[in-house]
């Protein structure tokens, strides 16, 4: 279904479109969300490209194959990815069909038929208005049926993928700001990981994983579905009004529910958060999920640690591994800094940083847990743009080199490679976005922080 553009053929019953699977996850603040299906609902499907990694379990729960909402003559509808109607098989006479965006004034499907299950194309937020008319064997029009969105009081499903900290932490505020704009009862589906840290801080929005969903079936009775994420091959605009590298990476969320895009961190609920160490003490984060995302200057963590040292800090390494990489490239936790790294709960680690008197790291999910918890934050990135991650005044960027890379949708990130640089890949400028900003850079936004 396109915007203002009505079929020249009949609409057969047109199935919901099936659920992308489950990608690999991505150099960004987490995992790589489905691309998006490019088929229009009244026109043959397009080629797709080949999913992230071998199919497996769906990144998002489907919609039922039937709408939930019952209307009168055997309509139904509902808004679960994107707006639905059902309009069974007539014997004499047919349907009429409209679907439009309320807010615009745009008609965006208009249709007779004589029964059909119709989708629209898009499946972010749009205030849609379905209109049905019953035109008799005789040609007499008689409307039947008429429903505005409105998502006061009903059931709404957001769906954030499993995916990593950083997502869920950078998405999780428009969630609630969608609850509360739309008073609608919201159920988010998010990590089971994650889920503790923002329970207690959310009691009016119901928290659940989605296999939990999937087991309890809310999701065969919402009244609508959304699903956040990252669509990079999403040219069609289908799962997301702009595209994500256009507008950042949490406010992309925003776009997506209909909701403003203006940041804020989410609220932490943490069982215990007393002071760690009585001394004043800095976190850093080294590790990343590709190298592209890392601090590339060979000597930059040593020669701010000793800064920070000499300042009377200790720097404690909160990295979930002391050491990652692939192949014959290895990152290990910087000498000087005291090893607090392992797999502990996300609870534990906004303890730690909401004490520090400082956090430094990367375009990483521990930088956005440490915004969360209210800590400065000093970002070092040169592969994302700084639009594409929360303000900080400390973010560290070195704009003389090849930067943002990550924010150009011409340059599609490859997941399965380590060493992705799609400028200079296997060139003497690889990685030079990071390579190239200086321990000076980033221990001049520590004074400015210290000041």
């Amino acid at each position: 279904m396109s915007d203002t553009v009505m079929p020249e053929s009949p609409v057969s019953a047109l199935s919901v479109p099936p659920v992308p699977q489950e990608p690999a996850p991505s150099a960004g603040q987490g995992p790589v969300q489905p691309e998006a299906p490019a088929a229009l609902p009244a026109q043959p499907a397009q080629a797709q490209s080949a999913p992230a990694q071998p199919a497996g379990r769906p990144a998002y729960l489907e919609a039922p194959a039937m709408p939930v909402m019952a209307g009168p003559h055997g309509i139904r509808y509902d808004f679960n990815l994107g707006a639905r109607v059902h309009l069974p098989q007539r014997t004499e006479g047919k349907w009429r069909v409209t679907l439009q965006d309320l807010d615009t004034g745009n008609v965006l499907f208009l249709h007779e038929t004589t029964g059909a299950t119709i989708s629209s194309s898009k499946r972010y937020y749009v205030r849609f208005g379905i209109e049905v008319v019953e035109i008799g064997a005789d040609g007499v029009e008689r409307p039947v049926f008429e429903h505005s969105y409105d998502a006061r009081e009903q059931e709404v499903i957001i769906q954030l993928p499993v995916g990593t900290l950083g997502d869920t932490l950078a998405w999780f505020p428009y969630v609630a700001r969608f609850a509360e704009v739309r008073s609608a009862k919201v159920t988010c589906l998010i990590s089971g990981l994650i889920l503790p840290l923002l329970k207690d801080a959310y009691p009016t929005i119901t928290l659940m994983t989605s296999e939990d969903a999937e087991k309890a079936g809310v999701h065969t009775t919402s009244y609508a579905t959304y699903c956040i994420g990252l669509f990079f091959d999403d040219k069609d605009c289908i799962q997301q009004p702009t595209d994500f590298r256009f507008v950042g990476l949490h406010r992309t969320a925003g776009y997506i529910l209909g909701v403003s895009p203006h940041e804020e961190p989410p609220r932490l609920s943490l069982p215990d958060d007393s002071r760690p160490i009585k001394e004043p003490y800095v976190c850093i984060a080294v590790q990343a999920s590709t190298q592209c995302k890392y601090w590339n200057n060979p000597t930059g963590w040593q020669d701010v640690i000793a800064f920070l040292k000499e300042k009377g800090y200790r720097v404690i390494c909160i990295d979930q591994k002391t050491v990652h990489g692939t192949g014959l490239v290895w990152n290990h936790i910087p000498h000087g800094a005291e090893d607090e790294t392992g797999n502990r709960p996300l609870a534990e680690r906004a303890r730690w940083l909401k004490h520090a008197d400082a956090f430094i790291g990367l375009s990483s999910g521990l930088a956005w847990l440490a915004w969360a918890a209210g800590t400065e934050v000093v970002m070092i990135s040169g592969f994302t743009h700084p639009t594409n991650e929360f303000e900080t005044p400390y973010r560290v960027i070195n704009w003389h080199t090849c930067n943002s890379c990550w924010n150009d949708p011409k340059e599609r990130f490859d997941h399965h490679n380590f060493l992705w640089c799609p400028r200079h890949e296997n060139t003497p400028r690889q990685f030079e976005c990071t390579r190239l900003i200086t321990s000076q850079h980033v221990i001049t936004m520590l004074k400015k922080l210290f000041a």
